[in-house]
């Protein structure tokens, strides 16, 4: 047989197989019309490990792994279309339904935003991209940040969540874990870092330099050309640019922007400093009260998974099924339970569409943990 006629007879048992699917599904239907009227879960291990061995028993040895993987991925679609049948209610979808009629149509030009650092914080910087005319209250902490928006002291909180060098900003992602809120907006800024001092001085005369983390993280070549320096960490880097106004040392720098240099009267001594000219952060606006502002087009989510194998396979096949694309997943552990994470998945993702929304009510119905973070655009 050559090559045409070969695929002729695999398109013929294609349409087999796609009549069989269809008869599949429309009996799922049936048995969740049961499990509804009997009150059944949906999901049946044993039930599922039945097939399993069923279908793999009389395989050959090269195929029963294949053949395991297909039944899987079958059962995936088979027991999420039963939780769309059985899960017609959703108070999420009512939230969301009522969110896009009340959310204004403009994001607002004016508002209390919360931002972590001091006067001159990349934060901050953001925070002036978003809003004209923000009133800004500084906090000390990310947690701060969380916390003014959770007690109504500010509108929005602004906090990085991840950089393009460096990667993620994984204590926002712990503090995430334990305040309620939405993600409204989302800005990416290109970050220059600038090697600044308070009189201008060789940086071989340089003996500390004051840092964040992440600015350090996205500077390590040029530090490791440094010799017996000794690299400190501090809360922001508008605070380290402080920090070095504020001292009587003259052999200490500050890792920050050119834009502290003017605002602390110090010394540009080197910039552009960070590994890559592609240095960008992104930045999150939160608020307590969900808010979904036309040409929404991001989604994010926090949820815990089963500790069971193919756990987050399964979940991952759910997006699959309905044609929507993971741009992101962080998982961060539990405090206080061994080996169980919090997972965090960011989409492209409408959420006008009806099959988003029904993954979003498939997930809220789900036995484990779920928390919908927000639909949001990219400034």
């Amino acid at each position: 047989m050559d090559i045409n006629e070969l695929r002729t007879e695999i398109s013929e048992i294609d349409s087999q197989i796609n009549e069989l699917f269809a008869k599949r599904m429309n009996l799922s239907a049936k048995v969740a019309e049961y499990k509804k009227e009997t009150n059944m879960p949906v999901f049946d291990k044993t039930r599922e490990r039945e097939i399993i061995k069923n279908v793999t028993e009389n395989q050959p040895e090269e195929l029963a792994e294949y053949t395991k993987m297909l039944y899987t991925t079958i059962m995936d679609l088979s027991r999420s279309y039963q939780n769309r049948i059985l899960n017609t209610s959703s108070m999420l979808k009512e939230k969301i339904m009522k969110s896009l009629e009340t959310t204004p149509k403009c994001f607002p030009k004016s508002a209390t935003v919360a931002c972590q650092g001091v006067e001159g914080a990349y934060s901050q910087m953001a925070c002036d991209k978003l809003f004209s005319r923000p009133s800004i209250v500084f906090m000390s902490s990310f947690k701060g940040v969380f916390q003014a928006v959770d007690k109504n002291l500010c509108q929005y909180g602004i906090l990085p969540i991840d950089n393009s060098l460096h990667g993620s900003v994984t204590e926002v992602y712990d503090l995430m874990k334990r305040y309620k809120f939405y993600i409204a907006r989302e800005i990416k800024l290109c970050l220059n870092h600038a090697l600044l001092s308070k009189n201008k001085i060789n940086i071989s005369e340089i003996k500390e330099i004051y840092s964040h983390e992440q600015g350090i993280g996205q500077c390590g070549e040029f530090l490791s050309s440094l010799k017996d320096v000794k690299v400190t960490i501090c809360e922001n880097t508008a605070v380290a640019a402080k920090i070095i106004a504020e001292s009587d040392r003259t052999d200490i720098a500050a890792i920050s922007s050119k834009n502290c240099a003017d605002l602390y009267n110090l010394q540009v001594l080197k910039e552009d400093i960070q590994d890559s000219d592609n240095n960008y952060t992104r930045f999150i606006c939160i608020s307590k009260n969900l808010e979904i502002y036309p040409g929404a087009h991001k989604i994010t989510l926090m949820c815990t998974i089963s500790h069971r194998p193919g756990s987050l396979y399964s979940l991952i096949a759910k997006f699959s099924a309905v044609g929507v694309n993971l741009t992101k997943l962080e998982s961060r552990p539990i405090p206080g339970k061994d080996f169980e994470f919090m997972f965090y998945f960011e989409m492209d993702a409408s959420i006008y569409s009806p099959e988003v929304i029904s993954l979003l009510s498939e997930f809220e119905n789900g036995p484990d943990q779920f928390v919908f973070l927000g639909s949001y655009s990219e400034m």
